[in-house]
């Protein structure tokens, strides 16, 4: 048998030299800064859609059944189709205080209405063909999706601040009557 010599290769082993760490942290810092300037560059945006903002369409005002007292005057918004009923005040982070959006719906019949993506709490006031307040739901939760039935059959529903109600003394049967600007 023959003797094998040892290859070239098989006595070559590298340097070991001192570590750069000089060009280490360079690259470190550079990778940083290039990260840092990549989150910086992308939008923030909101999360999820943006607040809409209050469109004066009409005045309404709330009338006391019995005197005929003008108990409360508001700015509307109104919803008369479909997508705006739908839409109603979802996203509002808040509303002013004489503010409030009328909902003209198709049919008189029980009504019901959810709190879902409104983020205040609203009196939910449910009125009959001829103007009347029919029921009040009061001081509603924010995003519920429990239902909140009228008490009888409604045509209007008229959307104003939590507690806005008991403040100026509206009651079932008082009466609603507005007008519109557009």
């Amino acid at each position: 048998m023959a003797k094998q010599h040892p290859s070239v290769t098989d006595k070559y082993r590298p340097k070991r030299g001192k570590t750069n760490w000089t060009k280490i942290a360079m690259l470190v810092f550079v990778g940083l800064a290039i990260i840092g300037f990549i989150l910086q560059s992308i939008p923030r945006g909101q999360s999820g859609p943006a607040e809409p903002a209050f469109v004066d369409m009409g005045d309404l005002t709330i009338t006391d059944a019995a005197t005929g007292e003008e108990l409360a005057a508001l700015d509307i918004e109104i919803a008369a189709t479909e997508d705006r009923r739908q839409m109603g005040l979802m996203y509002r982070k808040s509303m002013a205080e004489y503010n409030g959006m009328l909902f003209l719906m198709e049919t008189t019949e029980p009504q019901s209405f959810w709190m879902r993506n409104t983020y205040i709490p609203l009196d939910i006031i449910y009125v009959g063909e001829d103007r009347r307040i029919v029921s009040i739901a009061k001081n509603t939760t924010p995003r519920s999706l429990d239902p909140i039935p009228s008490e009888g059959p409604a045509r209007y529903v008229l959307e104003v601040n939590g507690g806005f109600c008991d403040k100026k003394g509206i009651e079932v049967g008082d009466q609603i009557e507005w007008e519109t600007s557009r």
